[in-house]
């Protein structure tokens, strides 16, 4: 225990440590490795399997996604339709609750958790959201956890392992829940706050959208130093939904301009860009010259946690695919690339292998 304790007080000093000075890289103590919705190469995502095996396969961090139920639940799914990652459309009683909604400016067709309560979707089941590429025999196998559940979790596998685990929420579609009259920001602050574990632990918020980790920001102060922010980097010619929804001109290319990282950095801690905003592929499917946006965070004092690392060839730069089936598992590959990735001086990556993750950086 005291070798937990030890660990679990240097995670959360490596957390709030003032950073290096800018143009070195990277900027963080170490690189963290962050299980991408778990170990979702391996089992299916936002499972209480999927966080353990990324866990057991020494993951720095695992990632649960946040969505809302009607009762005002928060749980772990990627998305709020929820017909591709469970089998509700198997569930005849739900049949009358598919429908079609617009979510952050598109129409989707699906099952949303806000129609459903926490008992109804705990009688559903996860399955594999890339059965094209991936394992299906866990499907069916595995509830929708909750985030209390999920926090639980990882206190109990924190004690078991002897070692500090990092927990990194992403608040979905925050505009879209405010709007239905489920906000999530202060309900996760309150999730977070009640459990000793994350009173301690290090967490990082994520988020797409702005306005919410600037409310997360004021509301944070200095009380809670465990707790940093996250700022997702969508598509350059994209702006986040709230930008849009207030009738503004702000793209996330924008946002990766000098002044823009210079703003961000008023709020947050970190940006999560795109693997290919780092590196992005030249026109022959192969790794290209990085782009400044390493170098350009980092003198704004953020440091850059990139997403996401996949294990088989279709996700990887052409230089280190296996054979020619884009479904080939390549942890080979996915090694050497994370390690390119390494090498342009990013602080912390998600990967949905860990364990090649862990390889990656530990092997160097």
């Amino acid at each position: 225990m005291k070798k937990l304790l030890s660990a679990l007080a240097a995670l959360a000093i490596i957390a709030v440590m003032p950073q290096t000075q800018a143009n070195e890289a990277p900027l963080a103590a170490k690189v963290l490795v962050i299980g991408h919705r778990g170990a979702s190469a391996l089992r299916p995502e936002h499972t209480l399997a999927s966080y353990a095996k990324a866990i057991a396969d020494g993951a720095d961090f695992i990632e649960p996604d946040l969505v809302m139920t009607r009762d005002g639940v928060l749980v772990a799914r990627h998305e709020n339709e929820i017909g591709g990652t469970t089998d509700v459309s198997r569930h005849p009683e739900f049949a009358g609750r598919k429908t079609t909604k617009r979510i952050d400016g598109h129409d989707v067709t699906g099952w949303f958790t806000e129609d459903f309560s926490l008992a109804e979707l705990k009688t559903l089941r996860a399955r594999e959201r890339l059965p094209q590429f991936r394992d299906t025999r866990y499907d069916g196998q595995f509830q929708i956890p909750t985030f209390d559940e999920i926090i639980d979790f990882v206190a109990a596998e924190s004690a078991t392992y002897d070692r500090v685990i990092g927990i990194i929420p992403e608040i979905k579609h925050g505009t879209y829940f405010q709007k239905i009259g489920l906000p999530m920001e202060q309900r996760v602050l309150t999730a977070l706050d009640s459990h000793a574990y994350t009173r301690t632990a290090p967490v990082e918020i994520q988020s797409f959208e702005i306005a919410n980790l600037r409310y997360l920001r004021s509301r944070l102060g200095s009380n809670h130093p465990n707790i940093r922010l996250l700022q997702l980097i969508d598509e350059p010619a994209m702006q986040p939904y709230d930008v849009v929804a207030a009738g503004g001109k702000l793209t996330y290319a924008d946002m990766l301009k000098p002044m823009g990282l210079r703003d961000i950095a008023g709020y947050a801690d970190a940006i999560g860009p795109n693997i290919r905003q780092i590196i992005p592929l030249a026109a022959d499917g192969r790794l290209d010259a990085p782009t400044a946006v390493v170098r350009d965070a980092h003198a704004a004092r953020l440091e850059v946690h990139v997403y996401t690392f996949r294990p088989e060839n279709h996700f990887q730069a052409k230089n280190f695919w296996q054979g020619a089936d884009p479904r080939q598992f390549n942890e080979a590959g996915s090694i050497a690339e994370i390690r390119a990735y390494l090498d342009a001086g990013v602080d912390a990556f998600f990967t949905d292998d860990p364990a090649i993750g862990r390889k990656a950086v530990d092997g160097r």
